[in-house]
């Protein structure tokens, strides 16, 4: 008998661990295709809430917020990579050169959780490559209207949502809901409401935490 499961996925589109994440949950619920149904949900979380709409050079952000030094971030960014491939991600090499200011993409993230047909996880999808594998802005307006008409949203609505601060009240009530919960770091996997797994875990440990709360445990 498959079981039903309610899973949220919260995080940011400029999140790299989130890409990677996405991935391997993406694969557990492969392995556990005849046993689980999940209904997947993305939330709202900003790493960089008060980045101004240009952003900021990335090594310079980095190296403020972590301390890091050039060297720490070239090793970081190849394990990214690697991890990247390993669970079929491009992280562009080269391409990323700037941390942007994400709110208005999840606005739109959450405009298209209205519109059903796995809408919003196609969205989600695509901005991960738009900004980690092509390099292009995730704040940007004619990005996110352009990404939104590839995946099968109504790109003119895109455009005028972008344009007002349509659910922008809606986003920030998540984003304080999960703050509040005591979320800090992303991804964060809630499933059920009550399991939560912290990282771009493996997909194995997905996988096991979706049998174990399948049966129950």
């Amino acid at each position: 008998m498959t079981k039903k499961l309610k899973i949220d996925f919260v995080s940011d589109v400029s999140c790299p661990w989130c890409a990677i994440g996405l991935k391997s949950l993406d694969e557990a619920l492969a392995r556990v295709g005849g046993e689980v149904e999940a209904e997947l949900h993305f939330q709202p979380f900003e790493l960089n809430p008060k980045m101004p709409t240009e952003g900021q050079e990335i090594n310079e952000h980095l190296s403020q917020k972590y301390g890091s030094t050039p060297a720490q971030l070239e090793q970081t960014r190849e394990m990214i990579r690697q991890r990247g491939a390993e669970v079929g991600f491009t992280f562009g090499i080269g391409k990323r050169s700037r941390i942007y200011n994400t709110f208005d993409a999840h606005r739109l993230l959450h405009w298209a959780e209205l519109q059903g047909h796995g809408l919003q996880k196609a969205l989600k999808e695509a901005l991960f490559k738009a900004y980690f594998t092509d390099g292009e802005s995730p704040g940007s307006h004619e990005v996110l209207a352009r990404v939104a008409g590839e995946v099968g949203l109504d790109e003119a609505r895109a455009r005028e949502i972008l344009a007002s601060h349509a659910y922008a009240d809606e986003v920030r009530e998540r984003e304080q809901f999960y703050l509040q919960n005591g979320i800090h770091s992303v991804p964060a996997v809630i499933i059920n409401e009550r399991h939560l797994i912290s990282g771009g875990q493996p997909a194995e440990v997905f996988e096991q935490a979706l049998r174990q709360i399948a049966a129950g445990g």
